[in-house]
C-alpha cells in the first residue's frame, strides 16, 4: 500500500485522466446493473396475463439499447484515459529512475550489473501500467459491482440473498492464502528476469571478445540457463495462480447451486415470482463475477507490487557523494589543486592511498607515474569527487572541494580516460559532447590540437560520420584523439589525461605529446602515463609506490636520484 501511494503521488499530474476513467467506471457499473433489472421487468410482464403491453416492451428495448451504447462509449473513455495516465506515468518513472542512477556514486556501480539496473528501469516500471490501467480499475469496478448487485439481490429477496453469501468467507480465506503465496514467487521471477537482462546486455557489449575467442556456444548456454531460470520462476508463480482460479470458480458456483435449489423450491411454493428468480440468477452472475476475477486482479497487483518494490528500492538508495550543506557554486577557478594528507580505500583492509600531499600550481603539468595498482587513477577520481577521501582534504584554489557544488566543480575539469567512451553519433557530436554551444569552427580547432583533424577528413562523411556504438568504427588511437579533442574543446582550467597515449602508435603518441605541449601553461594538467616519454616535459613528476609518493621532481632530477623512476625509465628506454 505504501508503494502504491508513492506511485499515485508520482502520477498526480495525470489524476485528471484517472478521474475521467473513474467516472467512466461508475457509469459502466451502473449500466451493467440496469440490464438484468430490465430483463427482470420483461420477464415479469410476459409472465402475467393481461399485462403484455407492447409499449412497455418497446421502452425496455430502447432503455437496453441506450444502456449498451452508453456502456460502449464509457468503456472507450475508461480504457483510453486509464492507459494514457498509466503509460505516461511509466515514461516518467523510467526517466526518474534513470536520473537517479546518474546521481548515484561510482561505489554503487562497483558490484552492479548493467542489465539488472536496466531491468529495474524498463521492465519493473512497466508493471505500473498493469497497476494503473488494469489492476486498480478492475478492483474498483468489481467492488462497485459487488456492492451494487448485493443491494439489488437483497431488494429482490433477502432470504435468497443471505443464502448466496455462504461461499464468501471461504473465498476471502482462499484469497488471503493466495496473496501470501504468490507475491514471493513473482518477486523472484522479476529478479530472474533482471539476471537474464544482465547476461544478455553483458554479452552484447562483449560480442567482439565472444567471437574472437569463439565462445558463442558457451555464451548461448549461459543465456539459455538464465532464460530457463526465469521461465521456471514465472511458471511456478503462475502454477500457484492456476490452482487458485478454478478453486474460486468452484466455490462461487456453489452460490448458483444454492439459488437454483432454494429459489426453485420457493418458486414452486409461490414465495417468489418467476421474474424474481430469473433476475436473481442474472444478478448472481454479476455478483460472483468480481469474486471469480479476484484471482487475476490479485495476480496483477502482486506483479505490480514486486516491480514497485524493486523500483523504489533503487530510488531509495542514497548517493554517497552529495553537495554539503552550504556548498558554493563557482563559475571559474585558477586551477590550483592541493592534496593535504589524503588517504583512501575502497576496502578498509586494503588502503589505496596513504597520506598523499602535493600541490599543482595553475598552469603546471603534474605527472603521476608508478607501477600498476598504486593509486594513480584514484587520485583523479578524488579530484573530480567520484569518491571522497577517507581522511585528509583536497583543495581547489584554497577551498575544500567538499564546499563546492559537485556540478560546478566538475565544470572546472576535463578528463580523458584510458577507457575512452564515445556515443553512437557523429564525430562532431562526440567532440562537442561537453560543449553544446561550440561552433563547427571550434570543433575543428579542437580536433586539430588533438591531431585528429586529418583522419577525420578521411572518414566517409568527415565530421558528420556516425561512428557507431562506443566508436566501434574507429581504431583505439582515433577514439583516444577524439576524446582529447572533446576535453580540449571544453576549455576548462584543469585537464586530466589518464593514459591518453595508451592506445596509440609511436607516431601518433609523438603528435599527442606535441598537442599536450601546446596546452602546457594554459591550464593545470594532471597526466597519468605508463609511457614515460609522455611525462618528460612535466613540471613535477610524482612517483607512487604502494599508495605513497616515494619520489618527486622533474625528469632530469629524478634520473639523478637513482630511484624507482630511473628504474622504470631503464626498463622502457634502456638507459
Amino acid at each position: 500500500m505504501k508503494n502504491f501511494i508513492r506511485i499515485l503521488k508520482q502520477g498526480r499530474q495525470y489524476w485528471k485522466y484517472l478521474i475521467v476513467a473513474g467516472i467512466s467506471l461508475l457509469a459502466i457499473t451502473a449500466f451493467n446493473l440496469v440490464t438484468p433489472w430490465k430483463v427482470r421487468e420483461l420477464v415479469d410482464i410476459l409472465s402475467k396475463e393481461g399485462t403484455k403491453n407492447m409499449a412497455s416492451i418497446r421502452n425496455i428495448a430502447i432503455i437496453l439499447a441506450v444502456a449498451y451504447i452508453a456502456r460502449a462509449f464509457f468503456s472507450y473513455l475508461y480504457r483510453y484515459f486509464s492507459h494514457v495516465a498509466a503509460w505516461r506515468l511509466v515514461a516518467d518513472m523510467r526517466v526518474i529512475v534513470y536520473e537517479h542512477l546518474q546521481k548515484l556514486s561510482l561505489s554503487f556501480y562497483q558490484d552492479k550489473q548493467t542489465g539488472q539496473l536496466m531491468s529495474r528501469a524498463i521492465n519493473d516500471t512497466a508493471t505500473f501500467e498493469v497497476l494503473i490501467a488494469h489492476a486498480v480499475p478492475d478492483l474498483v469496478t468489481n467492488v462497485l459491482i459487488l456492492v451494487g448487485t448485493g443491494i439489488l439481490l437483497f431488494v429482490i429477496n433477502p432470504l435468497l440473498a443471505a443464502l448466496t453469501l455462504i461461499p464468501i468467507p471461504f473465498l476471502v480465506l482462499g484469497s488471503g492464502i493466495f496473496t501470501k503465496k504468490v507475491l514471493p514467487n513473482f518477486r523472484e521471477a522479476q529478479g530472474k528476469l533482471g539476471d537474464l537482462n544482465a547476461v544478455v546486455q553483458d554479452n552484447i557489449s562483449g560480442i567482439k571478445e565472444i567471437q574472437a575467442f569463439n565462445q558463442q556456444s558457451r555464451e548461448k548456454k549461459r543465456v539459455e540457463k538464465r532464460a530457463r531460470k526465469y521461465t521456471s520462476a514465472i511458471l511456478h508463480a503462475l502454477r500457484v495462480s492456476a490452482i487458485f482460479h478454478p478453486v474460486v470458480e468452484m466455490i462461487s458456483s456453489l452460490g448458483t447451486v444454492i439459488v437454483v435449489a432454494f429459489g426453485g423450491w420457493f418458486a414452486l411454493k409461490g414465495y417468489v415470482s418467476t421474474a424474481d428468480i430469473v433476475g436473481f440468477i442474472m444478478f448472481l452472475g454479476l455478483f460472483y463475477q468480481p469474486i471469480t476475477t479476484l484471482a487475476r486482479v490479485i495476480e496483477d497487483l502482486q506483479q505490480a507490487a514486486a516491480g514497485a518494490e524493486r523500483v523504489f528500492e533503487l530510488l531509495d538508495t542514497e548517493p554517497d557523494i552529495v553537495d554539503s550543506e552550504g556548498a558554493k557554486t563557482i563559475t571559474s577557478s585558477k586551477g590550483e589543486i592541493t592534496f593535504k594528507n589524503v588517504s583512501f580505500h575502497y576496502i578498509p583492509s586494503n588502503p589505496v592511498l596513504k597520506n598523499i600531499s602535493f600541490t599543482a600550481k595553475p598552469g603546471q603539468m603534474i605527472a603521476l607515474v608508478g607501477p600498476t595498482g598504486v593509486g594513480k587513477s584514484t587520485v583523479i577520481s578524488l579530484i573530480a569527487r567520484f569518491y571522497d577521501p577517507v581522511s585528509g582534504e583536497i583543495l581547489l584554489d584554497g577551498m575544500n572541494i567538499k564546499d563546492i557544488t559537485i556540478s560546478s566543480l566538475r565544470n572546472q575539469i576535463s578528463i580523458v580516460l584510458q577507457d575512452t567512451f564515445l556515443f553512437n553519433g557523429s564525430v562532431a557530436d562526440n567532440i562537442a559532447y561537453g560543449s553544446r554551444d561550440a561552433s563547427f569552427e571550434d570543433i575543428v580547432r579542437a580536433a586539430k590540437i588533438a591531431r585528429a583533424h586529418d583522419f577525420i577528413m578521411q572518414l566517409p562523411e568527415g565530421y558528420d560520420t556516425v561512428i557507431g556504438e562506443r566508436g566501434v568504427k574507429l581504431s583505439g588511437g582515433q577514439k583516444q584523439r577524439l576524446s582529447i579533442a572533446r576535453a580540449v574543446l571544453r576549455n576548462t582550467p584543469i585537464l586530466i589525461l589518464d593514459e591518453a597515449t595508451a592506445s596509440v602508435d609511436v607516431e601518433t603518441e609523438a603528435e599527442i605529446q606535441k598537442a599536450i605541449g601546446e596546452l602546457a601553461g594554459t591550464r593545470t594538467i594532471i597526466v597519468i602515463a605508463h609511457r614515460l616519454s609522455t611525462v618528460k616535459q612535466a613540471d613535477n613528476i610524482l612517483v607512487l609506490k604502494d599508495g605513497e609518493i616515494v619520489e618527486s621532481g622533474t625528469h632530469d632530477e629524478l634520473i639523478k636520484q637513482d630511484g624507482l623512476y630511473k628504474y622504470l625509465c631503464e626498463v622502457q628506454f634502456g638507459i
